[in-house]
């Protein structure tokens, strides 16, 4: 009771007053000997070392052609005089028990790692798929707190969680500055900014070390990696077929660079893209006259936006029926697999399986395999 009635003693004043924090990066109020570094094989976005009473974990460019880097250091030691004396001002209690997530790809991790319990508030609950979650939400237990840009601060503040998970495109984050300033920690988690396919998934170490099953974490991560590493066996001498992805949105198509997640794991699959040697951030934009000409005999057509069905394709842009991948019925999309709600279960999932993506489009570019697996993502677009 005392600690809800501090709470809003600050929320009280924080939505007065609060002002844009200058300096971006946290870094530790205290020097932290560190022992050891926990391995991470791909991620770029974070770095985890052991400490005497816990660790130090460090993120580092969390959104695109960002330098900031937030130092964190999270302690084991539950003695309060331990806490005050030792200057720890930007420091996180482990295991933590409550935390608030910003995008569904946080969500996974916690589902692995039996943890989904402790998520106490999400912006836009609707997009979540996990049924786990889902039936959480639906007794009540998961606060809905508004749009990601416009997340419910109070409300926020008032769920005391131990951390916020934030998602950010830039530096320029007031709402998470705010529940900064009342003292709750905000983690921003740079998954989405990772290229490599299996980085994406190696941020459920992050999420290990936070909750206290580090090894549990590790042992997941090693599972995903060692199965995403047998798949890429299976395609190492297979014919490559021509590739196009993408679709147009006013008058542009856009598609993914080369070197994006997606172009990786398309030439990790086997497939010739089309514009496999690009490299960028965002997605390439064309006009369809260029990708007509360079990809209208592509054998197949994977993730045609959010189109679901060829009757809509041919609705919208009469030129799509052109491309052979069309004409021959080898279009795939993610769309089609749906959770509760209509949120489209790629988007929360696939960043945290790598390896039932790969095993999909292996599945789909190369039936001469004959692969036992069942597609989970992608599914061919009805009529």
């Amino acid at each position: 009771m005392k600690k809800n009635f501090l709470y809003l003693l600050i929320v009280a004043g924080c939505l007065q007053s609060c002002k844009k924090v200058e300096d971006q990066s946290n870094a530790l109020e205290r020097q932290v000997e560190v022992n050891d570094q926990i391995e991470i094989k791909y991620a770029k976005g974070f770095q985890i070392e052991t400490t005497a009473t816990g660790y130090k974990i460090s993120i580092r460019n969390p959104w695109p052609e960002s330098a900031e880097r937030f130092t964190f250091e999270l302690l084991h030691a539950k003695d309060d005089d331990f806490w005050n004396s030792n200057n720890v001002s930007n420091a996180i209690h482990i295991p933590i028990k409550s935390i608030v997530l910003t995008s569904t790809t946080h969500i996974p991790p916690l589902v692995l790692l039996n943890e989904e319990k402790s998520l106490k508030g999400f912006p836009s609950t609707d997009y979540i798929s996990a049924p786990e979650v889902r039936t959480l939400i639906e007794d009540g237990k998961v606060e809905e707190l508004g749009a990601n840009e416009t997340m419910n601060v109070e409300r926020t503040i008032m769920l005391a969680p131990d951390l916020v998970m934030g998602f950010s495109i830039d530096a320029s984050n007031p709402v998470y500055q705010k529940i900064e300033k009342v003292g709750i920690p905000v983690i921003y988690n740079g998954e989405w900014v990772e290229k490599h396919p299996l980085a994406k998934a190696e941020w459920i170490k992050l999420f290990g070390v936070l909750y206290g099953k580090e090894q549990q974490a590790d042992s997941i991560f090693q599972s995903i990696e060692n199965e995403y590493l047998n798949t890429l066996e299976l395609v190492k001498n297979v014919k490559r077929p021509k590739v196009i992805s993408g679709a147009t949105w006013k008058e542009q198509w856009y598609l993914p660079y080369g070197d994006s997640w997606q172009g990786k794991i398309l030439n990790d699959a086997g497939a010739n893209y089309i514009y496999q040697e690009t490299t960028g951030t965002g997605s390439l934009a064309y006009n369809i006259e260029k990708v007509l000409v360079d990809g209208n005999d592509a054998a197949f057509w994977i993730a045609p936006a959010q189109y679901t069905s060829y009757s809509k394709m041919i609705e919208d842009n009469k030129s799509y029926q052109l491309f052979d991948a069309f004409k021959n019925k080898q279009v795939y999309t993610h769309a089609l697999t749906v959770g509760a709600k209509g949120g489209v279960t790629y988007y929360e999932e696939a960043s945290m399986r790598p390896d039932l993506v790969l095993k999909d489009l292996v599945k789909i570019l190369h039936p001469e395999l004959e692969m036992e697996h069942e597609l989970y993502f992608f599914k061919p677009l009805k009529e």
